[in-house]
């Protein structure tokens, strides 16, 4: 049986074999969750700014069945045209993606299993999947959680969204064996605010201390790491403003039946419409202020020889 190989780009394959600076960037965000043309610009503010930090980016995704390690600009524009209807492929969908030859976005969760298959330790988000609002009566929790607690990948990313129950997110991370440190702050963010109200045991000062906690924690275990790190203060969404929008998109997303895969990308977009594109542009500096730091990270873990 000959299955498609992975296939990286020359450049994520060289800057490896070298000990370099590598960060993993998924594609979900730019194929369901920024709409055109805010989700290609970001992906190339996120690139930008991996690259200007030292590091080389490699942005994450299938294509005709094929996974890939490092996609071009030109790829990712296909991968996002809509009339592709690109697949959202988390871990578990990887296999069969691959077999039947589809195109698709990898989440979290598929992007740090690839990340980790090519050898590359590092990656950023904007906002880690989590435990649903209800799951005590719908078991819906993302896939994120398991994954990065078998994946001993540092992953980047402003917390959790708040149409989650962080609370409950935070407890599963714990049960699961994630360490979770705050990136100069002692608060979990709360994507779109700095403070979603949660204390955090761990707060990492600088890009090396984190990769010094990272490669220790990868000596005594096999699960990743979560560094979070908080959108700027000037930067946040207002709180009022927040409350509300985040009330109407989850009583849409019960009006209108959303369930499984698709109650996310319901409520984001309900979410951005309240606040007349405000939360998109707050998506957008998170996403590349989280792809700037991944790759400090990065650097450091590369210096470091770990």
């Amino acid at each position: 049986m000959n299955l498609p190989p992975i296939l990286v780009a020359d450049e994520v394959a060289s800057a490896l074999a070298s000990g370099g600076a590598v960060v993993a960037l998924e594609t979900t965000i730019v194929v369901h969750g920024l709409p055109a043309p805010v989700n290609l610009e970001v992906a190339a503010e996120c690139e930008a700014a991996v690259r200007a930090a030292g590091a080389v980016p490699a942005t994450i995704g299938v294509m005709g069945g094929r996974l890939v390690v490092g996609m071009t600009p030109s790829a990712l524009e296909e991968l996002a045209d809509p009339r592709r209807h690109s697949a959202k492929l988390s871990a578990r969908d990887l296999a069969a993606a691959v077999a039947t030859g589809v195109d698709g976005a990898t989440t979290v969760a598929g992007t740090i299993c690839a990340a980790h298959h090519a050898g590359i330790s590092v990656m950023a988000t904007g906002g880690l999947g989590g435990v649903h609002r209800g799951a005590n009566v719908t078991f819906d929790e993302s896939a994120d959680l398991t994954a990065l607690s078998r994946t001993p990948v540092l992953v980047v990313a402003s917390g959790v969204k708040s149409i989650l129950d962080i609370g409950a997110t935070l407890e599963r991370l714990d049960s699961l064996g994630v360490p979770v440190a705050g990136y100069r702050t002692s608060r979990f963010p709360g994507f779109y605010r700095r403070d979603s109200g949660f204390e955090l045991d761990w707060r990492l000062e600088s890009p090396e201390v984190a990769a010094t906690a990272f490669a220790a924690h990868r000596l005594w275990s096999q699960s990743g790491f979560l560094v979070a790190n908080p959108i700027d203060e000037d930067r946040q969404l207002d709180a009022r403003t927040h409350d509300d929008a985040l009330a109407a998109a989850l009583a849409h997303a019960q009006g209108v039946g959303a369930s499984g895969k698709d109650v996310t990308p319901v409520i984001l977009a309900e979410f951005a419409r309240q606040t007349a594109g405000a939360s998109v542009q707050v998506n957008r500096d998170l996403v590349v202020a989280n792809a700037a730091l991944g790759a400090r990270i990065a650097v450091a873990l590369a210096s470091g020889g770990s």
